[in-house]
């Protein structure tokens, strides 16, 4: 059996986050039906971050195993025949021994995108969180600061059975950019925990909007109470952009195959 790796971009707009659910449309369950019929083999798919409801990606990296002899590029061509308009396959690769996709990544970088507005955009609503402002950047962005490092983001998570012991997660990178009425949070972590970029988002709108204070921001990472941070903001805004190893995916391809 070959393993292979795809890198996906979707919509995740009408799909019930990527793991499969019963009855519901899902990310994986579309990739699955596609291989399916592509190959004539049922296999199961890993990604190496289950994004949820509504959330869209850019670099989705899934592995799967396979019998079947297909090169590359018409690996690409024939899942991209089956999958719907909304779900894309941008490259594949045979794995190498060792390598797992959830496993070996060593972090994930996820995007927010805010769209600071008096009136709402068709054209982006997709895609992007409206929200009235004007928003405050140099605040939001000192609120980020406190973002990185190594931290007990239990605050941030909406799962209320979490262990504080699991709640710990290393921030490489968090802050805020514009351009135009675009404003675009990007955060890399090693992982994430339970809705913890959608309630970032959340508690820096509210810093950005002047309703809360950045020591207030810090004192809620502080408290680690699970549902502390928030509102939550929605699933529309975040973008899943890549997915990080110790040395790129194209190196992982196994020579034996």
């Amino acid at each position: 059996m070959t393993r292979v790796a795809l890198v996906v971009e979707y919509d995740g707009t009408d799909y019930f986050g990527f793991q499969w659910q019963d009855d519901r449309p899902t990310i994986q369950y579309e990739l699955e039906k596609a291989i399916l019929r592509l190959t004539g083999e049922s296999t199961r798919v890993v990604a190496a971050s289950r994004t949820d409801t509504g959330v869209h990606a850019f670099g989705q990296v899934v592995s799967f195993r396979t019998s079947a002899a297909i090169e590359g590029r018409k690996l690409v061509t024939g899942l991209n025949h089956f999958l719907p308009g909304d779900i894309a396959v941008k490259s594949a690769y045979l794995l190498s021994p060792g390598f797992h996709v959830q496993k070996s990544a060593v972090s994930r970088v996820y995007d927010y995108y805010l769209l600071d507005s008096p009136t709402r955009s068709p054209l982006r609503e997709r895609f992007t969180h409206l929200v009235k402002g004007p928003l405050d950047l140099s605040v939001m962005n000192e609120a980020c600061r406190a973002l990185v490092g190594e931290h007990d983001f239990a605050s941030f998570t909406s799962g209320t059975g979490a262990s504080l012991s699991k709640t710990v997660r290393r921030v490489v990178h968090a802050g805020m950019r514009k351009d135009g009425d675009l404003l675009t949070f990007t955060i890399e972590a090693s992982s994430f925990l339970t809705h913890q970029v959608r309630n970032t988002v959340g508690s820096l709108i509210e810093v950005g909007l002047r309703r809360m204070s950045v020591p207030e921001f810090c004192s809620i990472m502080e408290q680690r109470k699970p549902g502390l941070a928030g509102p939550k903001a929605p699933a529309c805004g975040l973008h899943l952009v890549r997915v990080n190893y110790p040395r790129p995916i194209e190196e992982e391809i196994n020579e034996n195959v």
